[in-house]
């Protein structure tokens, strides 16, 4: 954990968010330093994707009460884009198939989106832009495929066309990898994957991990986080968060299961 007198890096504080009038989000309290990973766990329909959205900045999604805050400023008001490029990342549990869009083009535009902002932002702080070429971008996606153990021929195909779900979520990861964002959200990244599918995008993520980044894990299983090993753990039930732990608590629920907490937590 960081030092208490320390700024959170990503902080979500009395969150209430609907969509058509729907509220699905009742209340969410949730800290994420650099350098921790948070594992979100509940049962289906409890809330952990719209999170996920809603902290994306996804516009079907209404906040109706509460703060995100990203290194003490309040990003609700900002568009997706420029959440990104402010260091926030989703990795899709169901990634968009965009046909005769290549991986590298699309990474590209990506990345040196990204990349150019940043610089510019640095620089309109008085520090040094430095913006990113194509030279630099091609060595650095090589050099990401890399420690992630990806074929150079991937960067040649279609964004997802084709792909199974293995590789989709490989892709997913191979942009966090290249966008090296400060806080990542990834949701049930573990879903439609095989145990080797798993363990590989398992591999990917913990190559990335590390002490710059804060990680917030969704998913239903422990079989996930067998493999990335969280710091905290987090139950969501109807909208909130009911409880909190270390990561003895997902090997609790994954021996007792909700039913437990289904009956203490009853919806409201």
């Amino acid at each position: 954990m960081a030092d208490s007198t320390e700024t959170p890096m990503f902080e979500i504080e009395n969150l209430h968010a609907s969509i058509e009038d729907k509220e699905i989000l009742k209340g969410v309290n949730l800290t994420v330093n650099r350098g921790e990973i948070h594992a979100l766990m509940g049962p289906n329909g409890s809330g952990k994707s719209t999170l996920a959205y809603v902290l994306a900045g996804h516009p079907a999604y209404e906040v109706t009460e509460g703060s995100i805050r990203f290194n003490g400023e309040d990003i609700l008001e900002m568009e997706p884009d420029e959440r990104a490029r402010k260091g926030v990342f989703l990795a899709f549990q169901y990634p968009t198939v965009i046909p005769g869009v290549s991986m590298a083009n699309f990474l590209r535009m990506a990345v040196t989106n990204v990349r150019n902002a940043r610089a510019e932002a640095a620089a309109a702080e008085g520090g040094a832009a430095q913006k990113m070429t194509p030279r630099e971008f091609r060595r650095l996606m090589k050099e990401k495929m890399a420690l992630l153990k990806m074929d150079d021929a991937f960067a040649t195909r279609y964004l997802n066309e084709g792909f199974s779900g293995g590789e989709k979520k490989r892709a997913e990861i191979l942009q966090m990898a290249l966008l090296e964002p400060s806080m990542a959200i990834l949701d049930e990244t573990d879903s439609g994957l095989d145990i080797d599918a798993l363990r590989v995008v398992s591999d990917g993520v913990n190559a990335l991990a590390g002490p710059e980044m804060g990680m917030l894990v969704i998913t239903h299983y422990q079989r996930l986080l067998n493999h990335i090993k969280p710091d905290f753990v987090h139950i969501m039930m109807n909208g909130r968060i009911v409880q909190e732990g270390g990561p003895e608590l997902a090997l609790e629920l994954e021996a007792k299961g909700y039913e437990t907490l289904r009956a203490e937590f009853a919806a409201d």
